[in-house]
């Protein structure tokens, strides 16, 4: 009788039919380190808010082979809300040709490149989130992942203080001489492709500069100092090791100070005591009352700060002097009234108002460029939520990181405490900033950091 054995040649698969195997795809974290780390770099190029769409483009096509390779592509929590989201404003392309009652007439083609412009912004950052979140740790650490962001605050804060120390410092990015010149003049392309230092605007009595580095606005510029600050905070006191670590924290915290105060950004002092009193309630509901009593000392000093140097005549300046407020409520009204004129999907895009606040005769012009044709959903998020997708998007926008705050309510790390302090904080920024893109990318990056922070199976090194 014949028996018979296994032989090394068929174990090869030299004696018999080789089976397929799985093509083997691991996401890379270049695509993620690369803006994070290379950011000043992409705004000296005049790349810096389009480098999260052209990034999209390799990052989305990796997810396709990574998928394709047999991997599983995980999807945050409540994404389904995100994707009703999306949904509501590709239907808004159908509105884009109505003129709501009170606004500039306009055609769907005069409108399309806005509209066009928002939702891929959308779509780029949902992959960005998509592929952060599905990168495993033992390729980009929850530390190199934080410390990057932590990075992105201190180059925040240099550019604050370049934005006061030379306000009109400005250039020719590379990428704004590869255009035509009539698209190179255009406001709309200047502002994301012409590097800037700060923005002069008219306050506390004359031209007051307010900066912007890297992020072009100073609104963008305060909104992205809350979204970054916790991951310093967290790099530079949790995750460090050195002495000399945590002194380049606290001593980049301090210097923060001067230009978040000499911004004149009220939402940006809202924001940070915002996410201060969150964080303080949270150690507390664990026990640690302490934190209370922390958040009491650092409001103590900084009071006694304001009060004994000039920033504290800055701040008292800039609460005196409320020159937007008219204009915030006037465009607010008009987006709270206008959405009923399609309450559901909204109108697909903002609108410019006819006229101004006192009258429809008073419109802008080059004496008077902010007498005027206000745009109805510019003075924030959910303004514009409102206006541009209506109640359904706005509920799914609002309701995506809602879920994402409840699914990751118990982590109490700090990694966990800065990434939903940075959502929080969202959610204030929502009366008075706008998202889209650079804000919009950091919250996300928070989310993918949340999410990664609960995910199993990750080795972390």
């Amino acid at each position: 009788m014949t028996t018979l054995t296994s032989h090394p040649s068929a174990e090869a698969g030299l004696g018999a039919p080789s089976r397929p195997r799985k093509p083997v795809h691991r996401l890379a974290a270049w695509p993620v380190t690369g803006i994070l780390l290379l950011y000043p770099l992409w705004w000296a190029l005049g790349l810096g808010v389009l480098i999260f769409f052209l990034a999209a483009v390799p990052m989305a096509w990796s997810l396709i082979r990574h998928r394709a390779a047999g991997h599983v592509v995980k999807l945050p929590p409540g994404f389904l809300l995100w994707l009703l989201f999306l949904a509501t404003v590709g239907f808004g392309l159908f509105t884009l040709g109505a003129d709501p009652a009170g606004t500039v007439p306009g055609t769907w083609s005069s409108r399309s490149v806005s509209y066009a412009f928002r939702l891929g912004g959308y779509g780029a950052l949902t992959v960005l989130l998509i592929y952060a979140g599905n990168l495993e740790r033992r390729v980009l650490t929850q530390e190199r992942f934080v410390r990057l962001l932590a990075w992105l605050f201190a180059v925040t804060v240099a550019g604050g203080v370049l934005g006061m120390a030379a306000p009109r410092f400005e250039f020719t990015a590379p990428f704004e001489l590869l255009l035509p010149a009539h698209v190179r003049h255009d406001g709309f392309v200047q502002s994301l492709v012409h590097p800037t230092a700060a923005q002069i605007m008219n306050l506390l009595g004359g031209e007051t500069p307010r900066p912007g580095a890297p992020w072009g606005y100073t609104n963008t510029w305060g909104n992205n100092v809350c979204l970054l600050a916790g991951w310093l905070a967290v790099a530079g006191f949790c995750l460090a090791r050195r002495r000399h670590t945590k002194f380049a924290a606290a001593a980049t915290l301090l210097i923060a100070v001067v230009p978040i105060v000499y911004s004149l950004n009220r939402g940006l002092w809202i924001g940070l005591g915002v996410m201060a009193v969150y964080v303080a309630v949270r150690l507390a509901l664990k026990g640690r009352v302490a934190a209370l009593g922390l958040v009491a000392v650092v409001t103590v000093g900084l009071a006694v700060a304001l009060a004994v140097t000039p920033l504290g005549d800055v701040v008292n300046a800039r609460v005196d002097d409320g020159k937007s407020n008219g204009v915030r409520m006037y465009t607010t009204q008009k987006a709270l009234t206008g959405m009923w004129e399609s309450p559901l999907i909204g109108f697909g895009s903002t609108r410019s108002t006819i006229g101004g606040r006192n009258s429809i005769a008073v419109g802008e012009s080059s004496s008077c460029a902010r007498c005027g044709n206000f745009t109805i959903g510019g003075n924030g998020q959910l303004w514009q939520l409102l206006y541009a997708h209506g109640l359904l998007g706005t509920l799914s926008y609002i309701g995506f990181f809602l879920a994402g705050l409840w699914r990751f309510r118990r982590d109490a790390s700090p990694i966990g405490l800065a990434g939903s302090a940075a959502l929080v904080s969202g959610f204030a920024a929502m009366l008075w900033y706008n998202a889209l893109v650079t804000p919009l990318a950091l919250t996300f990056l928070a989310y993918a950091v949340l999410w990664r922070n609960q995910q199993k199976g990750f080795s972390e090194r």
